[in-house]
């Protein structure tokens, strides 16, 4: 398979927004700066990134993928750097760190907003100075890796909003890729869905199929949830059908919710995980989609957080407000 059939395969269909996409993925392969991916939650960031690695000299070099909000801060540095035998209590051996596990590939930090902005000062200093300097440590490592960042939010407001350092996404942004969300892309929706369909019989070694039903509610969905809630909606039905993957009508996100003076109010008949998931998005929301924040007024971890809007599909439904 060529570079430009692997790509095609991976960001299937033919709108406007993912034709240019592939594009330009194919026009900065070959190029070593580093590359922002801006895109919504589930819209298919980290498959952008690896079409970018596998399209590149490095494809045969390792490709790391790290969550920068999913790291507890006090392992961060250590995580990112690596650390040296007995720099804190648990270093029983040296540790090397993701900047040097992916030396000679590629190095891909989604939801860079999210990282504490004393390390965000560190990995400028390394992007700058090609080296790192493991926890404990004294000499600087060099390393030969090209980064790959991703945010779901707006680079600009981030900047603004003090959560990501405004020399750091010049650093970052050499390049810039917008991935369009599934909403703007109608005609590609089948597209992708019989891609999944297909990769799911290769691997099961079966032969299912879209019914006629499945293809106007695949047409008629809206995807707030993005490329992630089409392939959980497919394997959902893959998993379920003998032949047929007969979908049912989706649910349609609703403006039931009412947000006033700060306040909830979810109607009776909800039930438990839709009054959950209403709490979650309805504070994502009021937080301006900070997650750390978020998790923290909700008493959970960040960790937990993500998991629970992995499992939402209507997390971009807003809340009316009254």
């Amino acid at each position: 398979m060529t570079v430009h059939e692997e790509v095609r395969t991976r960001l299937a269909g033919d709108s406007p927004g993912v034709t240019e996409l592939r594009s330009r993925i194919e026009r900065f392969a070959g190029v070593p700066a580093s590359v922002l991916i801006v895109g919504e939650s589930g819209s298919g960031k980290e498959v952008v990134a690896r079409s970018l690695h596998d399209a590149s000299a490095r494809r045969s070099s390792p490709f790391v993928a790290i969550n920068c909000a999913a790291i507890p801060q006090e392992l961060a540095e250590s995580q990112l750097f690596g650390h040296e035998r007995g720099s804190f209590t648990g270093a029983v051996s040296r540790h090397t760190g993701f900047f040097e596990a992916a030396s000679g590939g590629t190095l891909f930090l989604d939801e860079i907003q999210d990282m504490p902005m004393a390390l965000q000062v560190k990995l400028l200093r390394a992007l700058e100075t090609r080296t790192v300097v493991r926890v404990g440590g004294y000499d600087p490592v060099s390393f030969d890796t090209r980064i790959i960042a991703a945010t779901h939010a707006s680079p600009g407001r981030a900047v603004r909003e003090g959560r990501l350092r405004e020399d750091l996404l010049f650093r970052l942004a050499a390049f810039t890729l917008y991935v369009p969300p599934l909403r703007r892309r109608e005609n590609d929706v089948l597209a992708l869905a019989q891609t999944h369909v297909d990769r799911l019989n290769a691997s099961g070694g079966t032969g299912k199929r879209l019914t006629s039903q499945s293809l106007t509610v695949l047409r008629r969905h809206s995807w707030p949830g993005n490329v992630r809630e089409l392939h959980n909606t497919i394997e959902r039905a893959f998993i379920m059908a003998d032949v047929d993957l007969d979908l049912q009508p989706l649910p349609v996100p609703k403006q039931r919710e009412v947000v006033l003076d700060g306040a909830l109010s979810i109607p009776i008949g909800a039930t438990l995980a839709q009054a959950q998931q209403a709490f979650i998005a309805a504070s994502l929301r009021y937080f301006d989609g900070d997650k750390p924040r978020t998790a923290k007024a909700l008493g959970i971890s960040l960790k937990t957080l993500y998991n629970r809007l992995a499992l939402m599909t209507d997390v971009a439904a807003p809340a009316e407000v009254a």
